[in-house]
């Protein structure tokens, strides 16, 4: 009879002590890049959101996921610790794109409070002069 009123004691205290632990949580410095004018002579353009874990349990980014084949999103796989930072390097490639405006979504999943988030990337290419 002791086992089990230990055993239920231990659990209960288990249970309370994961409870009490507050969840990660992901706040970007920006959530939107605007890349400008750029040609299409040099279609390449990449950029950088930094975020913090606010929370206090490791952060982990589960799928960095763009619109489209042309961004290209690059994360660091490794949880991130409550109070430091991440990147996530976007990259937009337009070649073969017709010049003008564009504005691209990244999907950002994680095991935070917050569990998505969209980035956006946007810019101008202007034609090639020749």
């Amino acid at each position: 009879m002791k086992k089990i009123i230990l055993m239920t004691l231990m659990l209960v205290c288990g249970f309370a002590y994961a409870m009490a632990q507050k969840p990660a949580e992901i706040k970007f410095d920006k959530t939107t890049h605007n890349f400008g004018t750029f040609s299409e002579s040099s279609p390449k353009v990449t950029c950088t959101f930094t975020y913090t874990n606010v929370g206090e349990s490791p952060l982990i980014i589960n799928q960095a996921i763009a619109a489209c084949g042309c961004t290209v999103p690059e994360y660091t796989k490794a949880p991130v610790q409550p109070g430091e930072k991440g990147e996530i390097k976007i990259t937009y490639n337009g070649e073969g794109k017709f010049p003008g405006h564009f504005k691209k979504s990244i999907t950002v999943r994680t095991n935070g409070v917050v569990e998505m988030t969209r980035l956006y990337v946007e810019g101008d290419m202007e034609e090639a002069k020749k």
